[in-house]
């Protein structure tokens, strides 16, 4: 991911952000260059995906990363993933994931969480295919829960 890729992060970003939670601009700027991974994936020449991860130690302070912090020694979290609408189903999600949990394999395991207000069934069958099991639950400062997950690799 480059700074040329900003804005249209964005757009993706804005088009999930009931899964994910809001990004601006400098929001974008800050996680490119502080993520473990910041990955886009392109098609047919057009940027459809991307997805930010955070190794232990990073300056990230959501309250999720964290929560993950306190928990486990060494992972990789997955911040947030968006695939263009017009191109799920594709396998590009599962491309990604692929990829980020080869990048987690040194870690031991990948880490994130589903937001379950309400319940985003799609998501937790996805990840239950994955091999994702939850570990725990976490109250959002916005309401709602979300399920802790974890992918031992």
């Amino acid at each position: 991911m480059t700074p040329a890729d900003d804005d249209r992060v964005l757009e993706l970003n804005e088009e999930s952000v009931k899964a994910l939670s809001p990004l601006d601009l400098a929001g974008v700027d800050w996680h490119r260059r502080n993520a473990a991974a910041a990955v886009v994936w392109e098609f047919d020449g057009e940027l459809v995906a991307f997805s930010f991860a955070f190794a232990p130690g990073s300056p990230y302070q959501s309250i999720n990363y964290r929560w993950h912090a306190d928990f486990f020694a060494d992972f990789l979290y997955l911040d947030r993933i968006a695939v263009s609408s017009r191109r799920r189903r594709h396998g590009i999600g599962s491309a990604l994931y692929n990829a980020l949990e080869g990048e987690a394999a040194v870690h031991g395991r990948m880490v994130c969480e589903v937001y379950c207000d309400p319940a985003n069934e799609e998501s937790l069958a996805f990840h239950e295919r994955r091999g994702y099991r939850p570990v725990g639950w976490l109250q959002q400062t916005t309401g709602g829960e979300a399920v802790m997950l974890e992918k031992p690799l």
